[in-house]
């Protein structure tokens, strides 16, 4: 496969993500695909899937998890929402990213993905040691499905990130990062995050955002915006993963499914953008 193939983020009946024709007719070769319904995976859905995929030329690099009751209306919403933090859905929410992890394994696909969600600041409380046991738990399950387990950045700084995955002791632990997350959730430079991270990062996006204004970061939500133009700097970002050593996707996450057209033109937009600087940094 060519080093830095182009991604995008897909679904097939539910999430952020564009349609699988939106991708074919762009001539983009990878998705990462938010996991359908739990009535749709099966078997025969799978099939049939990955046959329009291979119609496409599409290759499916991850199976992202999501859930029913999440929000992401304002930041203290998503704490309380997001992921597999918040302790009243936990144990439902794990069982569902176990299933996931099944369906992941029908397409042949070797990586599941989330936002685990906010993980709490004190390691000496019962909600953290809780989402210690529950992760490894999971991992567990997912490493008998020969597999990994990449969480999105945003929530956590890089530090606290670094440490959870350190905690939860698993080798099939790696991160998704996300660089506009960074922004958007006010939780640290993403260029220096990136360089903490860079021996965990399997999978990537590439997305754009601005920051909240000064004293509201971390508070208010930053803003998402089309890619290349928002303050990740979108060059310094493709070095930065080369010097790391990522060769993998450069998958385009445009969270606008409401706007379909315009999110659309925005991801034909981005592929334009990334094909040009994948050509300048990496000399081919």
């Amino acid at each position: 496969m060519q080093e830095w193939p182009i991604g995008v983020f897909a679904s097939i009946d539910a999430g952020l993500g564009v349609h699988l024709d939106v991708a074919q007719e762009l001539n983009i070769p990878s998705v990462q695909l938010h996991a359908p319904h739990g009535d749709s995976r099966n078997p025969e859905n799978a099939k049939a899937f990955l046959a329009k995929c291979a119609d496409a030329g599409i290759t499916v690099t991850a199976v992202f998890g999501g859930f029913d009751g999440e929000s992401y209306a304002d930041i203290p919403t998503t704490v309380k929402t997001v992921g597999l933090v918040p302790e009243e859905t936990r144990a439902a929410r794990v069982q569902e990213m176990k299933e996931i992890s099944d369906f992941a394994r029908l397409l042949g696909c070797a990586t599941v993905a989330l936002h685990i969600g906010f993980v709490p600041q004190d390691k000496n409380s019962e909600s953290y040691k809780g989402l210690i046991d529950c992760t490894r738990d999971l991992l567990d399950h997912i490493a008998d499905n020969d597999q990994q387990l990449n969480l999105e950045t945003g929530q956590e700084t890089a530090d606290h990130l670094l440490d959870f995955i350190s905690e939860v002791e698993r080798d099939n632990l790696f991160i998704n990062f996300d660089p506009a997350n960074m922004i958007l959730y006010g939780t640290g430079d993403p260029i220096e995050a990136l360089k903490k991270v860079g021996k965990y990062v399997r999978s990537i996006h590439c997305k754009d955002g601005k920051w909240a204004p000064e004293g509201e970061r971390g508070k208010s939500w930053g803003t998402e915006v089309p890619l290349g133009e928002g303050d990740v700097g979108i060059e310094t970002y493709l070095r930065t993963l080369q010097e790391i050593g990522y060769k993998g996707p450069l998958t385009i996450e445009r969270e606008i499914p409401q706007d379909p057209v315009k999110q659309k033109a925005d991801v034909g937009q981005a592929v334009s953008l990334l094909e040009e600087l994948r050509t300048k940094v990496l000399g081919k």
